[in-house]
């Protein structure tokens, strides 16, 4: 074969798209930042770092990744935008240089009973369409092994409009994979009719027992006895069967009560509508008592909480059916799928038609297995994920993506992972670095700031003492630079010489919570203990599945302290949480001779225009609604007439803007001084909040600052060193160290000592070494995850553990405080 000549290589002049080899920001403004200028080189991997509050966020999501994902939305037409989230473009003089941003946080997933992992993921997908094609016997389609997708059946008559109109008999049948009793939830709801009525009295003489349904109550009570359906003056006990169906089930109908129409319908379908379809967590505690009593959830007995038809479970593989499969670990059902390679004789055709979907479905349990998730099962509902698990879940779709020159945003991926795990999430970063993308991360961990190509440390302190950058370069220039990150990247903390003596003990006996192997462990009391293992090891199961009931048994009271959203209106913030709105309050109206109700944006003094809220919300029909400042108050939330009064020479809206710090030093002395006010303060800076503005909206907090904040709202301890609580109290943590900067966890620390010294139990799930270090006692799981985990490895104190490295644990504590 024969080549054309190849003419003498000569020094090529740089090419102009060559040029474009970085992101540039430049007058950021966002939130606390102040005019922030930096170059981020592509293809790299940069780290971002600085202390709680310092405007990473600000930066890498509220600037560049939000610019990004609005300038792609801007390329589809306003009727695509209309079904997309939109922003406004945020405050910042120049962004060049940007590309596709994929943003990977560590949202929850959404609660919906009928999401899972693998519905959440291709998996589940690709599990049906294998079984539609391989299964025995054949039942149906991809949907028949559904379990969101209902079985329908309907006959009748349909009227052709063509040419001459004729009647054209039809029948349409659908075979789906829902449980029809449990509607695909895996699970039923009985109400105990007991607790909704005394069926002794009639309604005239208040029969039901159901919270907020009195007698005078147009819209309940009064509904049902004159509705002309009831005798209101008949004991329930007495009602005819007629009567008791139009009680308990009646469908909706309209009904006329002293001239007006309302809809009247069964109690059942009303108190499932009004109570069971409302978020427990967000109802009023009375409410939730309430339901707690009155409704008892069990698995469905007709699909034993497979959510699948009976259908649906008899269609094997190899003697595995789809339900089978969900309920395996991923590591398990990889293997499974891998043997289905080599099928058996004489089904040869029928496995090569589905090879290319073999491999897609073996690529992406494998991706579960090498993010460490593998100890997950298919069926486990996502709503039940931590943050740190949502986030590695969303991360496998992007594995095994042919995409590249992509910014990949993360935020904290190492959040929930034991430090054994932590090195795997490093090589998953690498490896996307590798194929050509940027990755961008947001993080405190050293391990993950080592590896990092450029490090850009903003700071120095937190809100608006922060919002600078205070170095950009290498991890070996960070170390030199002299910055608070700088100086604490090499702390290491030494396990503690004498520990505290338990009060006595609370013994957990036979756990079998989930993955757990009948545990008997006995938590000590009176100080501090942490819960540690690789992720999926048990530690959730027993803090928070198998303690509360041993602990409930023996006459302890366990308050958990999570990462959960904090349910809320727009108008909750840090302020309405905490307590703190109400002395001041009562601060304004008592230096300015007025009522207290004025100074709140849901009463009195709110903006009529927006109520309070500050922005105005408006609909675009098809396009993505806008929301904008007031007009009236300038987003500041009151009347003009309320900003007239002042305190310390502040309006409220002015002390709402400020950061608990600057409020702490403002309602510490002179004219402001108010004690109860400086008392929340106080105890908001104590868990390292001090950045926070008073009136940030509570829907903008990480995690960790929602669990900080949780953590300053408990029961102080008197001057006698009792809390309220009692003594007796045991507070479980759950990573208190979740987006806490190196500098910080040293305070945490010290607040956990304040807890234990007042008297109470703490109980912490943590894998930073330094609160292991600084423990009093440690339980280590495993000594894997999943079914390879859910047993006590270890139990004893910090230098036990370091002396002995028989664990993972063991092995990283030691290496950490140089054991």
């Amino acid at each position: 074969m024969s080549r054309a000549p190849r003419a003498k290589a000569q020094p090529a002049a740089a090419h102009a798209a060559d040029r474009h080899a970085l992101i540039r920001v430049h007058g950021a403004r966002e939130n606390n930042l102040q005019d922030v200028s930096i170059e981020i080189p592509k293809r790299r991997l940069t780290v971002f770092t600085g202390v709680s509050g310092s405007g990473k966020s600000s930066l890498v999501f509220d600037t560049i990744a939000a610019e990004s994902q609005r300038l792609i939305n801007e390329t589809y037409s306003a009727f695509v935008q209309g079904f997309m989230p939109t922003a406004a473009r945020p405050e910042v003089d120049v962004l060049d240089g940007l590309t596709t941003a994929i943003i990977v946080d560590q949202q929850r997933m959404g609660a919906d009973p009928r999401s899972t992992v693998g519905t959440a993921t291709d998996a589940n997908a690709m599990l049906r369409i294998l079984f539609s094609r391989l299964g025995k016997p054949h039942i149906g389609p991809p949907g028949a092994y559904a379990f969101n997708v209902p079985s329908v059946r309907a006959s009748g008559a349909i009227t052709v409009e063509r040419g001459a109109r004729k009647a054209v008999k039809a029948t349409f049948s659908r075979t789906g994979g829902m449980c029809p009793r449990c509607e695909g939830r895996g699970a039923v709801s009985d109400i105990d009719l007991t607790q909704l009525y005394d069926d002794s009295k009639s309604l005239a003489e208040g029969a039901f027992t159901i919270p907020g349904w009195k007698s005078d109550s147009f819209w309940t009570v009064r509904l049902y006895a004159e509705s002309g359906f009831l005798d209101p003056d008949k004991p329930i006990r007495k009602y005819t069967k007629r009567e008791m169906q139009d009680f308990l089930y009646r469908e909706p109908t309209k009904v006329k009560v002293e001239g007006v129409n309302l809809t009247y319908e069964g109690l059942i379908p009303k108190i499932q509508k009004s109570f069971l379809s409302k978020d427990k967590e967000a109802m009023q505690p009375h409410i939730r008592a309430f339901v707690e009593r009155a409704v008892t959830f069990a698995t469905c007995p007709e699909c034993d909480g497979t959510r699948l038809t009976e259908g649906a479970r008899s269609s094997k593989i190899k003697k595995i059916s789809i339900a089978d499969a969900c309920a395996m670990e991923i590591r398990d059902l990889a293997e499974w799928v891998r043997g289905l390679r080599e099928p058996a004789s004489g089904t040869a055709k029928a496995y090569a038609s589905v090879a290319p979907l073999l491999t897609a479905l073996q690529q992406s349990l494998d991706s579960f297995v090498e993010i460490g998730l593998g100890y997950l099962a298919l069926d486990r509902a996502s709503g039940t994920l931590s943050g740190g698990e949502a986030q590695r879940v969303k991360m496998i779709r992007h594995l095994g993506s042919s995409l590249t020159d992509v910014t990949y945003v993360f935020d904290e991926p190492t959040s929930g992972l034991h430090p054994h795990d932590v090195q795997r999430m490093n090589d998953l970063l690498l490896r996307l670095r590798d194929k050509g993308n940027t990755v961008l991360v947001v993080e405190h961990e050293p391990e993950v700031i080592a590896i990092a190509d450029h490090v850009v440390d903003l700071g120095p302190g937190a809100g608006s003492a922060g919002g600078t950058v205070c170095f950009e370069g290498t991890v070996e220039g960070l170390r030199k630079g002299g910055t608070i990150t700088g100086r604490h990247f090499d702390d290491r903390s030494s396990v503690k010489e004498t520990v505290r003596k338990p009060t006595g003990t609370l013994a957990v006996r036979g756990a079998s919570t989930n993955n757990l192997r009948g545990v008997d462990v006995d938590i000590p009391l009176g100080v501090l203990t942490v819960v540690t293992g690789v992720a999926g090891s048990g530690k959730s199961s027993l803090v928070h599945g198998a303690l509360p009931g041993q602990a409930g048994a023996a006459g302890s009271e366990v308050v958990a302290i999570d990462q959960s959203p904090i349910r809320g209106s727009r108008r909750s913030n840090p302020a309405t949480y905490s307590g703190l709105l109400d002395p001041v309050r009562k601060a304004f109206a008592k230096a300015n001779g007025v009522k207290p109700a004025l100074f709140s944006a849901n009463s009195e003094g709110a903006c009529p225009t927006c109520n309070g809220v500050g922005v105005i919300f408006t609909d675009l029909a098809m396009m993505a609604g806008v929301s904008a400042p007031c007009e009236d108050c300038e987003g500041k939330r009151y009347q003009a007439p309320v900003l007239q009064y002042r305190l310390g020479g502040r309006d409220i809206s002015e002390v709402l803007e400020m950061s608990v710090a600057e409020a702490e030093e403002f309602f510490g002395s002179g004219e402001a001084h108010t004690p109860a006010a400086h008392r929340v303060l106080n105890r908001l800076a104590d868990v390292g909040l001090g950045y926070l503005k008073l009136g940030q909206p509570l829907t903008t907090l990480s995690g960790g600052e929602r669990q900080r904040l949780k953590l300053a709202t408990l029961p102080q301890p008197s001057a006698g060193g009792s809390s309220r609580a009692g003594k007796d109290g045991v507070y479980v943590l759950d990573e208190p160290t979740a987006g806490l900067h190196l500098a910080d966890v040293e305070q945490l620390l010290g607040l956990l000592d304040r807890l234990v010294d007042s008297g109470r139990t703490v109980i912490v799930v943590e894998h930073h070494q330094a609160v292991m270090a600084h423990a009093d006692w440690i339980v280590d799981l495993g000594p894997g995850a999943g079914h390879d985990g859910g047993r006590i490895v270890f139990e004893g104190t910090p230098a036990d553990l370091v002396a002995a490295r028989s664990t993972l644990t063991g092995e990283h504590l030691a290496a950490y405080v140089g054991g």
